[in-house]
């Protein structure tokens, strides 16, 4: 089954991706119904990226495309963040400034919560990063929002026979505990993702990542073998995971989730805008 181009037009634009860190879009217009938005506070697996990145995308770019029109995206995900990061550099304070009652706040941390050595950065999974978590579930309750926690995202990670094995240590089964004790909806994409990379193997996974040969891409002249970010592909089938199994995410398309999602949906920003 595939989408025609129109209706993916008005996904694509309906949940266009709004931004709290100097991006204005009418969701947050004052004359006219405010949407009911998700706000995604992530790492670069999560992140939109610009037209200097392309194809490079992230899952929470590819949301929209799962969403019907009346819901909105603000993307906050920040590449490099850790759970710490992102609330020490006061990016939390700015999505708790924004939500309102009825959003939704998708957050997912991990990748660089492992980076211990890094001050800045790292936490450890049974203390500090669950401590971290609980300031996000905490604020976006206070808001009367609703917090839902996901599991980092896996990398490609194979061994020589070309068997997947999985690489976030016990930072994945934290989050878990903390949704069982916090009653908060948990969306496991690291088991998600590592199942389908599983399926996938070795060498048709290189799609889903940001594998490219060189002179394929004037982005990337020399070529690339990211083992952790997506291509659009990639981006487009991630967020398929989340909102499928983000049961508590508003506006599902149920009918974009059963359909064959072309990379050309995506579109690229001039700038990152968690970074402008």
């Amino acid at each position: 089954m595939t989408i025609d181009r129109r209706t993916l037009l008005r996904a694509s634009l309906g949940g266009a991706t709004a931004g709290v860190l100097g991006v204005t879009t009418p969701a947050f217009a004052s004359d006219r119904p405010r949407r009911r938005t998700v706000f995604v506070a992530g790492d670069s697996t999560a992140a939109t990226y610009a037209t200097a990145d392309v194809p490079r995308a992230g899952w929470g770019q590819a949301l929209p495309a799962f969403l019907h029109r009346e819901i909105a995206v603000v993307n906050a995900a920040l590449s490099g963040a850790s759970s710490k990061s992102f609330a020490d550099l006061g990016r939390l304070d700015l999505i708790l400034d924004a939500i309102r009652p009825g959003d939704t706040l998708l957050i997912s941390f991990g990748h660089n919560d492992e980076k211990v050595e890094d001050p800045a950065r790292g936490t450890e999974p049974w203390s500090t990063f669950q401590e971290y978590l609980s300031r996000y579930l905490d604020g976006a309750r206070a808001a009367r929002a609703h917090p839902v926690l996901v599991t980092p995202v896996e990398r490609r990670r194979f061994t020589a026979d070309g068997v997947p094995y999985l690489s976030h240590g016990e930072y994945p089964a934290a989050m878990r505990t903390l949704a069982l004790r916090t009653r908060t909806p948990l969306i496991d994409l690291t088991a998600l993702s590592f199942t389908l990379w599983g399926e996938l193997g070795p060498e048709a996974t290189k799609d889903y990542f940001l594998w490219l040969d060189a002179g394929a891409s004037p982005n990337y002249p020399a070529g690339v073998a990211d083992n952790t970010h997506f291509q659009a592909h990639g981006a487009i089938e991630v967020a398929r995971l989340v909102v499928r199994a983000g049961q508590t995410i508003p506006g599902r398309d149920r009918r974009a989730l059963r359909a064959d999602i072309p990379d050309d949906v995506l579109t690229w920003p001039a700038t990152r805008p968690a970074e402008s």
